[in-house]
């Protein structure tokens, strides 16, 4: 009688175990030149969150006999990633931890289209990549633009902070918050009461003390939304307004998947097993990863398979429920990818809220409050899962 043998790209056997291999792709970062020097930059941002999942996964695996192993992929600044994507990993790994721009992701996505791989987007918050530019083989681990904009207008909501004033930095991603942050106001029926542009420059913020109070010197406001992903010149507009006023959005009180200052929920050992391990603080990146290597364990130890079919229904299932350490157990969307979580909302040294905020409500989860509900998306891949 004869013996087929099958080849799974990723999946192996060893010392009676299963061995499940995961791809983790990135490039180095480069500091960029507002940085601050007081700030931590992690230059590899990402992968020790993925290391920390490995070491959980294989917890739990040691009594289910599956082993997972992390193969790191880092890419030199000046170096191209697709090519290597292409070289090392396309069609040799199943599951692929993807920590890059929104357009590499795009570019890898596309690359793998016909291969049996499934990426897990560990690092971007477009919009866009949940919406018309999906892809069916990629998941999104961080709350995107729309979603933290959401856990903003609720928490103003709930304080009643409706009129706002709304500043945008010159920078694209700046322009794509803004967006976000006018969709969730009409949501809300807020007011947006004055919007203006920071056209200053880098250079200026060392005479923020002039310009600020001048430039906001505006009608009456409850509230000063600013979009400056590059942190450019968000910071210098706290206790700088020329009527005293709270500042929100990427500086002042943020919304956010993870922050330091978190600990409800059993946040506080994953926050101290991190520090032990990376020698700093968890950052956004590091829960990305994290969360992506943590689902694709938990989905090959309830589904007792390291099958790419298999894990990916299982992902996409009303049964998936992965510990977020947000109160809320987290489930992907099935319509768009994006893993659906609680957002903190949280100040330099402080949590404040998590959103979503209590009194917002929603038919099959208060989470999809938050962000593009399924009425609403622009994704329109054809879908496999039912809803």
């Amino acid at each position: 009688m004869a013996l087929a043998l099958f080849w799974v790209p990723g999946v192996s056997f060893a010392a009676g175990k299963q061995v499940i291999n995961i791809a983790y792709l990135t490039q180095n970062r480069v500091q960029p030149p507002q940085w601050l020097w007081f700030d931590v930059f992690a230059k590899e941002a990402g992968l020790a969150g993925a290391e920390l999942a490995i070491s959980d996964n294989n917890t739990t695996g040691k009594f289910t006999g599956q082993q997972f192993e992390l193969k790191k992929f880092i890419v030199p600044a000046e170096a191209n990633t697709v090519d290597v994507f292409n070289k090392d990993i396309n069609g040799k790994f199943q599951f692929v931890v993807v920590n890059l721009p929104p357009q590499q992701v795009l570019q890898i996505a596309d690359a793998a289209a016909n291969k049996p791989v499934l990426l897990f987007d560990a690092g971007t918050i477009d919009d866009a990549l949940r919406n018309a530019q999906c892809r069916r083989n990629v998941l999104h681990m961080l709350p995107d633009r729309a979603m933290r904009a959401d856990a903003l207008a609720q928490y103003l909501t709930k304080k009643r902070w409706q009129k706002w004033f709304l500043v945008t930095g010159p920078s694209p991603e700046d322009a794509l918050f803004t967006e976000a942050l006018k969709r969730s106001a009409k949501r809300l029926n807020m007011k947006l009461v004055v919007e203006k542009k920071w056209q200053h420059t880098y250079e200026s913020r060392g005479t923020a003390q002039a310009e600020v109070p001048v430039f906001t010197q505006v009608d009456d406001y409850d509230v000063l939304v600013v979009a400056d992903e590059q942190g450019e010149f968000g910071d210098y507009f706290q206790y700088r307004t020329w009527s005293p006023r709270p500042v929100i959005g990427t500086q002042g009180l943020i919304a956010t998947a993870w922050h330091q200052t978190h600990e409800q929920w059993g946040a506080i050992q994953i926050q101290n097993r991190f520090k032990d391990m990376a020698g700093r603080w968890m950052q956004e990146a590091d829960y990305g990863a994290y969360l992506a290597a943590r689902a694709i364990g938990e989905a090959a130890t309830r589904t007792q398979s390291g099958d790419l079919a298999k894990i990916k229904d299982y992902l996409l299932s009303d049964k998936f429920a992965l510990q977020g350490y947000k109160g809320n157990p987290l489930s992907f969307r099935s319509w768009d990818g994006q893993l659906r979580q609680p957002v903190l909302l949280a100040a330099a040294r402080s949590m404040v809220a998590v959103a979503p905020i209590e009194g917002f409500l929603h038919p099959k989860t208060e989470l999809d409050t938050l962000g593009h509900d399924q009425p609403e998306t622009a994704c329109h891949y054809e879908e496999k899962h039912e809803n």
